[in-house]
C-alpha cells in the first residue's frame, strides 16, 4: 500500500471536481498493484472542509498556498518547512498535483522534492526539470475545453491510477446526512445566493423576486448560506421561505441539497456540492471562467447568464462591465422556468450550446 499525496490547493468546488481523481489515485495502479492506495490530499484552508467529503481520501492536510489563496499569505521560511516536514514526516513517496489551466504545479512540486517525494505527476506548460517525473502539456497531450474533473481525472490517469470498475466518474461524496429535522416535510427547493467573489453574484433583490415566484408556482423553497451571509438570506427568503443562512456546515449542506428537487445558484461551491449529490442545478453563471470547464458536471442543468458578454474569460473577481449584464439580464421569471424545466427532466437547448466542447478535429 502507497501513501499518495493528491494536491488541489483552491476552494471548496475544486477540491469537490478533484473527486473522481482521487477515488482513481485510491484504486491504485491496477492490475500490479495491491491494496488500495492511502490518500493524503492537501488543499488551502478553504478547501479543507471539502477534502473530508470526498470518497478515498484517508487524511486531510490543510497548508495555504502563497501562489494560489487570495488574499496570500506570506511565503517565509517556516511557512515551506511546515510543508516540507508534514510530507517527510508523513512517509509519502508519489504526488499527483491537481491544477487549474491558469495554474503551474512547479512551486508544489519544488516544496515536495525537498520532502522527500520521489515521483511526481502534474500539467504545466512550463519546462519542469526534474520537478516533474510525469509532466503533462496542456493544449498538447489533453484539451484545455474540458470540464475540470475530466482533467483532473486526466492527470491522475497519466500517474498510472484509473478508476474502479463501475465507477460512473461523477462527483461523489462520502455519506449524506439526514436533514428531515431542519428542512421539514415535503418537497422543496433550495435557493443558494451568495457567492464568493461580486463577479458571479447575482442580485438579491433578484433571488428574493424569484423565491416569491417559485412560492407562488406552488413550489416549496429553503434558502442557505454561510454564517456570514444570513442578512443575504434573511432577505432572499422573506416572509415566508425557510432560511437556514448560517445553519449549515458542508456536510449538513450535502443533506439539504440531496434532498431537494433542484438548486438555484451561482458558480459556487454548493453547484458542485449539488452535482455530487446527483440534485439538478440551475446554474446562474458568469462567463468570467468557460462553462465548459466550471458549469456544474454530470448532473441536469440549467445555465443561465448570457455566455457572450463583454467580462467573458477574464477570471475578474469584480465585474468589469457597468451594470453586471451577464446576470443582471437574466430574470427572477427566467429562472423559475429553468426550475420547472429541470424538474420536468427538459434541459434547453442554449445550455447544451454552452457546455459542450468544440469541434477539435
Amino acid at each position: 500500500m502507497a501513501r499518495v499525496l493528491v494536491a488541489r490547493l483552491d476552494s471548496a468546488g475544486d477540491v469537490l471536481l478533484a473527486g473522481p481523481a482521487v477515488r482513481a489515485v485510491a484504486n491504485g495502479r491496477r492490475p500490479d498493484a495491491g491494496p488500495p492506495n492511502d490518500v493524503v490530499m492537501l488543499c488551502g484552508r478553504q478547501g479543507e472542509a471539502a477534502a473530508a467529503l470526498l470518497p478515498g481520501v484517508t487524511e486531510a492536510y490543510t497548508w495555504d498556498s502563497p501562489w494560489i489563496m487570495n488574499p496570500a499569505p506570506a511565503m517565509t521560511g517556516p511557512h515551506a518547512d511546515r510543508l516540507i516536514d508534514y510530507v517527510r514526516d508523513s512517509r509519502i513517496t508519489q504526488a499527483v498535483i491537481l491544477t487549474s489551466f491558469h495554474q503551474s504545479p512547479l512551486p508544489l512540486a519544488l516544496l515536495l522534492r525537498l520532502g522527500g517525494v520521489e515521483h511526481i505527476t502534474g500539467a504545466s506548460t512550463d519546462y519542469a526539470g526534474s520537478l516533474l517525473d510525469v509532466r503533462l502539456r496542456p493544449g498538447e497531450d489533453f484539451p484545455e475545453e474540458q470540464p475540470e474533473a475530466e482533467r483532473a481525472l486526466g492527470i491522475a490517469r497519466a500517474a498510472g491510477y484509473r478508476l474502479p470498475p463501475g465507477d460512473d466518474g461523477k462527483l461523489k461524496v462520502k455519506t449524506v446526512p439526514e436533514v428531515k429535522d431542519l428542512v421539514g416535510a415535503g418537497p422543496y427547493v433550495v435557493v443558494h445566493p451568495g457567492a464568493a467573489v461580486p463577479a458571479r453574484a447575482w442580485p438579491p433583490l433578484h433571488h428574493a423576486a424569484a423565491v416569491e415566484l417559485l412560492e407562488g408556482a406552488g413550489h416549496r423553497v429553503v434558502v442557505t448560506g454561510g454564517p456570514s451571509e444570513t442578512s443575504l438570506t434573511a432577505t432572499v427568503a422573506g416572509p415566508s421561505a425557510l432560511d437556514l443562512g448560517g445553519r449549515t456546515d458542508l456536510s449538513t449542506l450535502s443533506g439539504v441539497l440531496a434532498g431537494a428537487d433542484a438548486v438555484v445558484t451561482g458558480n459556487t461551491g454548493p453547484a458542485h456540492l449539488a452535482a455530487a449529490v446527483g440534485t439538478p442545478v440551475a446554474c446562474l453563471f458568469a462567463p468570467v471562467v468557460p462553462a465548459v470547464q466550471w458549469a456544474p458536471y454530470g448532473v441536469p442543468l440549467e445555465l443561465l447568464g448570457d455566455q457572450h458578454a463583454p467580462c467573458r474569460l477574464t477570471r475578474a473577481r469584480v465585474c468589469p462591465v457597468p451594470g453586471h449584464p451577464c446576470l443582471s439580464s437574466v430574470s427572477p421569471e427566467d429562472v423559475v422556468q429553468a426550475v420547472e424545466r429541470l424538474i420536468g427532466g427538459v434541459s434547453s437547448f442554449s445550455t447544451h450550446l454552452s457546455t459542450r466542447r468544440k469541434d477539435r478535429s
